[in-house]
C-alpha cells in the first residue's frame, strides 16, 4: 500500500513540474520525463530557473 502512494506522489510531482515548466516557456514533456528521474531535484531546478521569453 505504501509503495502505491509513493509512485502516485512521484507522478503527481512530475505533472506539477510539467505545468511549472510550461509556465516558464520550457518544454513540459521534457521536464515531465526529467522529473520522473530526478523528482524533487527537478522541482528545485525549475523554481530557481528564470522564465524564458
Amino acid at each position: 500500500m505504501m509503495d502505491n502512494q509513493y509512485f502516485v506522489g512521484w507522478g503527481t510531482l512530475a505533472l506539477i513540474n510539467a505545468g511549472l515548466a510550461q509556465g516558464k516557456n520550457l518544454k513540459g514533456l521534457d521536464w515531465f520525463l526529467l522529473s520522473l528521474l530526478l523528482g524533487p531535484l527537478a522541482t528545485l531546478f525549475l523554481v530557481l530557473s528564470e522564465k524564458r521569453s
